[in-house]
């Protein structure tokens, strides 16, 4: 059985009526369904799948196009990659809608990503079933809950949220003065109840300003549930540090491993807590196997002696001494067994956005900055969830073929 390909150009010429009306109008004949623009929808799948899939540059695109005879330009090939993306832009939202409301974990995990010349942060959110990408300016705490999409809301959660930060009870409690829930409309009506309450735009985590907007993002999520029951695995970085937060053991043991060592004793301190965390790690692997409350009390207090050994080596016991202040998020696992103990998954996904950022530098519009995200996420979903990303694209181009259910509703029936 031999395999292979049939690479050709077909160009059609079409020639339609063109009418004037007795009124004086001019009326032209419509072209067949599909048809829209200079280039087929075959060639535009194309160029969509080996710009995000094959990871190409524009320039390589074109060159291949025309080796293979059409005629087509670098612009043409950038209009092809950043117009009528809207109903990908749209379905990539329901995709994070719908991945939240059905996920009991997700991991998280940024990079930087320049935008308009300007370096900025790229947020990988996903699990087993989608991921989806969101380049902005920012990668504080503020810009991760805005990501989540849950509106500012006051309500209880929030009043709590700002009491925990440290909002002081006085403006806590004359920000929620009136109904609750109290639902804002956008970002700059909350912006305004703030300014009426005398609370000003600052900077800094701290900041009053900040932390009333971070309660009312969170009280958004918890009033339309999007986070209920769900833990965010992330590698420790604080702004993810929302909810249930589960940090992961890849990256704490990388944290030992990256320490420096400088005589025997330490070296040896040093293997011995490495060896210790990566048994006591297969051993939680397992036990999530089979998962008994009196195993997970043992394997508890297993991490506690570990991360409470004194080793004489100054550095390394200051490191698990912060390994230590974190053991909620570190043992999130004997609570929920679902969940991963690394966030391997995310680290693959924001790759992507490593190599495109090697290889083509940022995105200079809005509207190319909102493609690559897009499609990006499309093609990482379309991968968990077992579907071809080129069978994707050609039913949402509307290429006759194998159809493609909306991606939401896969999700949900996984």
């Amino acid at each position: 059985m031999v395999q292979d390909l049939t690479i050709g150009v077909r160009v059609v010429r079409y020639h339609r009526d063109r009418w004037r009306l007795p009124d004086g109008r001019i009326v032209v004949a419509p072209l067949p369904d599909g048809v829209d623009g200079h280039f087929g929808l075959e060639l535009r799948r194309l160029v969509l799948s080996l710009y995000h899939q094959g990871q190409s540059t524009v320039e390589r695109i074109v060159a291949l196009l025309r080796d293979f005879g059409v005629l087509i330009s670098k612009r043409q090939v950038v209009r092809i990659l950043t117009s009528k993306i809207d109903a990908f832009v749209a379905e990539a939202k329901q995709v994070l809608t719908a991945g939240l409301a059905a996920a009991g974990w997700v991991s998280v995990d940024d990079t930087g990503a320049r935008h308009g010349a300007v370096n900025g942060v790229c947020t990988q959110v996903g699990n087993d079933r989608f991921a989806v990408f969101t380049t902005t300016k920012s990668k504080s705490r503020l810009n991760f809950l805005r990501l989540l999409h849950g509106g500012s809301v006051l309500n209880a959660a929030s009043r709590a949220y700002m009491l925990e930060r440290g909002l002081p009870v006085a403006t806590t409690d004359l920000l929620h003065a009136g109904r609750e829930p109290s639902v804002f409309e956008d970002e700059a009506s909350w912006d305004t109840h703030l300014l009426a309450h005398g609370l000003e735009p600052k900077d800094g985590p701290l900041a009053p300003f900040r932390i009333a907007s971070e309660g009312a993002l969170w009280g958004g999520l918890t009033e339309a549930t999007a986070l209920d029951g769900t833990v965010i695995l992330s590698d420790g970085a604080g702004q993810f540090a929302i909810g249930e937060h589960a940090r992961c053991w890849v990256h704490m043991e990388r944290q030992i491993h990256a320490l420096d060592s400088f005589t025997e004793p330490q070296r040896r301190a040093k293997a011995l807590i490495q060896s210790r965390i990566w048994w006591l790690y297969n051993d939680i692997k397992a036990w999530c196997l089979e998962p008994t409350p009196r195993r997970a009390k043992e394997l508890a207090r297993r991490f506690d002696r570990i991360v409470g050994m004194k080793t004489r080596f100054v550095t390394l016991d200051r490191l698990l001494a912060r390994i230590r202040t974190d053991r909620q998020s570190f043992l999130k696992i004997l609570q929920r067994p679902d969940i991963p103990l690394r966030t391997n998954g995310s680290e693959n996904d924001i790759r992507s956005v490593v190599t495109r950022r090697k290889i083509s530098g940022g995105t200079h519009s809005d509207q190319g900055r909102a493609a690559r995200d897009t499609m990006l996420s499309m093609m990482k979903t379309c991968n968990r969830l077992g579907v071809s990303f080129w069978d994707y694209l050609g039913d949402r181009l509307g290429i006759p073929g194998r159809k493609v259910l909306p991606l939401p509703v896969l999700i949900a029936a996984r």
